[in-house]
C-alpha cells in the first residue's frame, strides 16, 4: 500500500477547504445599505433604498454576485412595516429575491427617553417601554421565522454617581429574563457587549464576561455575540472566541473592522492579520462545522464609500481570512506545540496567513457558478445605474428610518 505524499495531504487540505468555504454564510445587515455617517454628518448616497423592500433588493444582488450572504438582518424600527401580516409579506418578499430574513436587531438608543438609559433606566416607566419593544421584537421573529434576537444597549452613565451600578445590574438581567422567557423553544438572544459609547463612566454591558454572566444565568438559548470593533486597542479578541467556543456560549460575530473607538469600517480593513487569527480560532473551535449555530454577521455602515461594492468587499476580506485558517496545517501545528517549538509553531500559522487564497476563492466561485471576482460582476451588472436612476425620489432609507 502506497503511503499518503505530502502532495495527498495538501490536496486533501484544499478540498476541504473548499467545502467548507461552499458551505459558508454571513448576514448582511440591513442598515448597510441605507444612508450613515459620522456623529456629525449623516451622508447621502444616490440609489440609496426607500424601503425595506428595496433594502432586500440590494442585499439580493449582493447574494447573487458572491454566493455567501443568503440571510438578511433587521433592524426595528428602522424596518418597521405596517399591516397584520407586513412581516409575514416581507419574509416572502425576500424570499422570492432568493435571501431570507435573519436576525432581528433591537433599537432602545434612539428615542430621547432613553438619555439614562432603556433597560436599566432608574424610571420604571422607561424600563417597561423599552422591554415592550424588545418583546414586539420577538413577535416580530415570531413573523418572519427569525432564529435570533440581538440584543444591543447604549445603556450607562457618565459620571460617578449617577446612578447605582449593581442595581443597574440588576435591572438589566430582569428585563433579560423576561426577554428569555418570552423565545420560542428554536428562539436565541444574542447580547451584544461594548466597552464605551456613548456611556464614557460605566456601560452596563461593557465586555465579554458581563455578558457571558448574564446569558450563563439565562440558559443555553442566551449566547455572547462578539463584535469585532468593540474593544480596546490591543485586545487580544480571539482569546476570547477560544473561550467562548469552548464554553459553548457564542453565538454570534459582527463584522466589522476599526481603527481607534468606532466599528463601521469594512471588515478586515484595519488589521487583516487579526482577522484570519480570529478565524482560526472559529475553525479551531468547531464554529466553521456544518451545525455550529454561529450567526456570523457583517455589521457595519458606509459613510464615503458605495454601499453594495463595500459590502461584496466585506464579504470577500472575511472569506480571505476564513480560507488562510482553513489552510493551516492542524497535525504540523499541534506537533510544535507540543514539542515547545516556538518558532515552527508561529510558522506554521504564518505559512498559511501568508498564502495567497485568491485563487483558491476564483476556483470555489466558478465552481459554483459565480463570477470569480464578485465585484467586477457586480460593476457590470447596471445595478448601479439602475437604482440611481429608479430611486431618483421618495425618501432615502438611513438612521431612525
Amino acid at each position: 500500500m502506497t503511503e499518503p505524499t505530502a502532495h495527498d495531504a495538501r490536496t486533501a487540505t484544499v478540498a476541504a477547504a473548499k467545502a467548507a468555504l461552499k458551505r459558508q454564510a454571513i448576514e448582511t445587515p440591513s442598515w448597510g445599505y441605507g444612508n450613515s455617517g459620522t456623529r456629525f454628518k449623516v451622508f447621502a448616497q444616490a440609489g440609496v433604498p426607500r424601503s425595506p423592500r428595496e433594502k432586500l433588493d440590494d442585499a439580493a444582488k449582493v447574494h447573487e454576485f458572491t454566493g455567501i450572504a443568503p440571510f438578511v438582518a433587521l433592524h426595528i424600527p428602522w424596518d418597521r412595516v405596517e399591516g397584520p401580516d407586513g412581516y409575514q409579506d416581507l419574509a416572502k418578499y425576500a424570499e422570492e429575491r432568493g435571501v431570507k430574513l435573519g436576525t432581528i436587531n433591537s433599537n432602545v438608543f434612539q428615542d430621547d427617553d432613553y438619555k439614562l438609559g432603556s433597560v436599566t433606566n432608574p424610571d420604571p416607566a422607561v424600563r417597561r417601554k423599552a422591554l415592550r419593544h424588545l418583546l414586539e421584537c420577538v413577535d416580530i421573529m415570531d413573523a418572519t421565522g427569525s432564529r435570533d434576537l440581538k440584543l444591543w444597549f447604549s445603556d450607562g452613565t457618565n459620571y460617578p454617581g449617577q446612578d447605582d451600578i449593581r442595581d443597574r445590574q440588576g435591572r438589566l438581567a430582569e428585563a433579560l429574563q423576561a426577554v428569555y422567557e418570552r423565545l420560542g423553544d428554536e428562539q436565541r438572544m444574542v447580547l451584544e457587549y461594548k466597552f464605551f459609547e456613548p456611556a464614557f463612566y460605566a456601560t452596563d454591558v461593557p465586555d465579554w464576561g458581563t455578558a457571558y454572566a448574564h446569558c450563563l444565568k439565562l440558559g443555553e438559548r442566551a449566547q455572547v455575540c462578539v463584535d469585532t470593533g468593540h474593544h480596546a486597542p490591543g485586545t487580544n479578541i480571539e482569546f476570547i472566541v477560544a473561550l467562548l467556543l469552548r464554553e459553548g456560549k457564542l453565538g454570534a460575530f459582527d463584522f466589522n473592522s476599526r481603527f481607534y473607538a468606532d466599528d463601521d469600517l469594512m471588515a478586515g480593513a484595519a488589521d487583516p492579520f487579526q482577522l484570519f487569527r480570529i478565524m482560526y480560532e472559529v475553525r479551531r473551535g468547531g464554529g466553521l462545522d456544518g451545525g455550529s449555530g454561529i450567526a456570523f454577521m457583517l455589521d457595519q455602515c458606509h459613510n464615503v464609500e458605495a454601499k453594495i461594492p463595500a459590502v461584496i468587499r466585506s464579504l470577500m476580506n472575511v472569506q480571505e481570512a476564513t480560507a488562510k485558517a482553513l489552510l493551516v496545517d492542524p497535525d504540523a501545528l499541534a506537533a510544535a506545540q507540543r514539542s515547545g517549538d516556538v518558532l515552527a509553531a508561529n510558522a506554521v500559522l504564518m505559512d498559511a496567513y501568508n498564502t495567497d487564497v485568491r485563487p483558491l476563492l476564483a476556483e470555489v466561485r466558478t465552481e459554483q457558478g459565480l463570477d470569480p471576482d464578485p465585484v467586477a460582476a457586480y460593476h457590470r451588472s447596471g445595478w448601479a445605474e439602475r437604482i440611481v436612476a429608479e430611486r431618483a425620489d421618495g425618501q432615502q432609507a438611513g438612521w431612525g428610518a
